[in-house]
């Protein structure tokens, strides 16, 4: 990108802008556009923090979760809890993104089957722009369990 291009680029409402500072190893200091700063171990062996694909995961999770929660409360639906299992595999040679993704979603409360199906197809089809990036390369599926509500 020439520098004019590149300066036109970044004017644009659009552009969110992140920053990845090295810290020695294989370690780094992300700081995304909203300010908050997050530790990332790209070394599995020191495993110190999360590595970059592993936050792929957790965006997914983070991703659907917030969808999903929202729609139920529009829908008035008595949610009391929701775990959110992201679980991956990925491609043996380099790069080696995502292939295959399975994601369980774990709800408890007093809730219509019929409207958290409806809630998570809406997520993964519609809402969630992590997993419409990830489905670029992998496989997505899903299902879910509703327990019944605690006392």
């Amino acid at each position: 990108m020439l520098e004019k291009e590149r300066e036109a680029f970044m004017q644009t409402e659009q552009v969110k802008t992140a920053t990845v500072q090295w810290i020695g190893k294989q370690q780094f200091v992300a700081v995304g556009p909203s300010g908050h700063a997050i530790t990332l171990d790209s070394d599995r062996s020191s495993n110190t923090a999360p590595g970059p694909m592993e936050f792929l995961l957790l965006a997914l999770g983070a991703c659907t979760a917030t969808d999903v929660v929202i729609i139920l409360e529009k829908k008035r639906q008595k949610l009391q809890s929701l775990e959110v299992v992201c679980s991956g595999e990925r491609a043996a040679d380099p790069p080696q993104v995502w292939t295959k993704l399975d994601i369980l979603y774990r709800l408890r409360g007093q809730l219509e089957e019929a409207g958290v199906k409806q809630a998570i197809q809406l997520s993964e089809e519609k809402y969630c722009s992590v997993s419409a990036t990830l489905k670029k390369t992998a496989e997505l599926t899903w299902h879910y369990e509703i327990l019944p509500p605690a006392d």
